[in-house]
């Protein structure tokens, strides 16, 4: 065993070793408390002063991270945040948790990885441990992280510092797995990186799955979206065959879900969001097109789900032409922006791209979100109505986009001229309404 390995296995088992975390949105506040709450001490490592201003202050602007949690710990000197990317020269183990985003031309926006490689280079020193815990293709953290941190240096990997990747697998907004609780796969560039950062995790963490290689926990996280991405896509193309059939998608979904073997229930929607689900399988895509071979399903997938947006407001228009109206200067109450319900995560909502298309249609568009109160997107400036319910009653179609837990659907479609219901929020009433069309 070297003597970093063991002096880094002595610190992490004791908890005396302290955690990094670089970047403290979604993922980073969150696993940052965890680490915190285990008994490390945690440093949140940002540019963004806003962000570390709110910690420093013991504040959360995270959801799922109470306030009482991150004033406790900030009171007990467990957690701290800086925009001083130095103070990895005083921290034993480093989490990286920045955004990997799309460009608009559909390629990998790896930037903020290199920022955070590039810092880490400045301060890499010997019995360091790094887990590259942000989304991306495989061969990332061999290739481009590990790559960065060898040039010019002396230190081995393996043997001075330890690197791996763990993929994070955040649910915003989810009460039964948590950070905690859900199990923590963990791949090392050697198997003494493994080892390291395996142990590591296993002091704040419940579970932690070692496999063989970073690249296999890479694609361990690509497979598990493109896994949701695929199947969402099959149930959105047979919501576009059922209305051909003219058959009811939701109650072939119901009956089939009744099957106790061989079937996933899985249901349609306006579109995808969040950050993983929408854009984690591109990533795989885009890797293998460098070695001329096309994910057709993935391809295909993506193109089903992105056109959802457009086939709502398609829909929507045939909806209010049956009922003798235009969508062109019609009062569209969207009801739910986040992209999923009771949260206040707009990424990638699909509610974005439909507001925008309704607006290219000369609709009136509102909408009402309890979670989001001002909508700034691009060219959309809109602000929450502050009375649903008159909204509901003035409005000439209210087109369910997320199905937020405190709405009352039966008072919204009590109050409704028409309901344009792309979740199925309504239900069985809604079914056997003439004002509601399902999607």
């Amino acid at each position: 065993m070297s003597e970093h390995k063991e002096k880094l296995l002595k610190k992490f088992k004791d908890k005396t070793a302290v955690i990094a975390v670089l970047g403290q949105g979604y993922v980073g506040l969150p696993l940052a408390t965890v680490f915190g709450e285990a008994g490390f001490t945690v440093i949140g490592i940002d540019p963004d002063q806003q962000k570390v201003d709110s910690i420093n202050e013991g504040k959360s602007y995270i959801e799922d991270v109470p306030t009482e949690l991150v004033e406790k710990l900030v009171a007990e000197g467990k957690l701290s945040a800086t925009t001083d990317f130095s103070k990895i020269k005083e921290v034993d183990a480093v989490s990286i948790c920045v955004p990997t985003p799309l460009r608009k031309t559909g390629d990998p926006d790896l930037s903020f990885i290199l920022t955070a490689t590039e810092e880490l280079k400045k301060h890499l020193y010997p019995g360091l441990a790094i887990v590259l815990e942000s989304t991306t293709y495989p061969g990332t953290t061999r290739e481009l992280v590990l790559d960065n941190l060898s040039q010019g240096s002396d230190l081995q990997v393996g043997e001075d510092f330890f690197l791996a990747f763990s993929p994070e697998r955040v649910d915003p907004g989810r009460e039964d797995w948590t950070t905690v609780n859900t199990p923590k796969v963990m791949g090392g560039i050697t198997p003494n990186c493994s080892d390291v950062c395996a142990v590591w995790y296993e002091q704040a963490l419940e579970t932690v799955v070692k496999v063989t290689s970073t690249e296999v926990a890479e694609m361990t996280k690509l497979l598990e979206n493109t896994f949701r991405m695929v199947n969402i896509g099959l149930v959105n193309e047979l919501a576009l065959m059922c209305n051909r059939l003219g058959v009811d998608v939701w109650e072939v979904i119901d009956a089939a879900a009744t099957k106790p073997f061989g079937f996933m229930k899985f249901t349609p929607g306006p579109g995808l969001g969040g950050h993983c689900i929408p854009i984690d399988p591109l990533y795989l895509s885009w890797k293998l097109k460098s070695l001329n071979y096309t994910a057709r399903f993935i391809e295909l997938a993506s193109e089903i789900n992105t056109g959802m947006p457009r086939y709502v407001v398609n829909r929507l228009m045939e909806f209010l032409n049956d009922h003798a109206k235009s969508l062109n200067g019609s009062k569209i109450l969207v009801l739910g922006v986040a992209y999923k319900p009771d949260i206040d995560d707009l990424r990638e909502s699909p509610a974005l791209d439909v507001i925008s298309l309704l607006q290219e249609k000369k609709a009136e568009v509102s909408y009402h979100d309890p979670f989001i109160p001002q909508l700034r997107h691009e060219t959309i400036e809109l602000d929450s109505v502050p009375n649903l319910m008159d909204a509901i009653s003035e409005a000439d179609c209210v087109l369910i986009i997320t199905d937020h837990t405190e709405y009352e659907y039966s008072d919204i479609l009590k109050n409704a001229n028409l309901v344009l219901d792309t979740r199925n929020a309504i239900g069985e009433k809604g079914r056997l309404n003439d004002k509601v069309e399902l999607l």
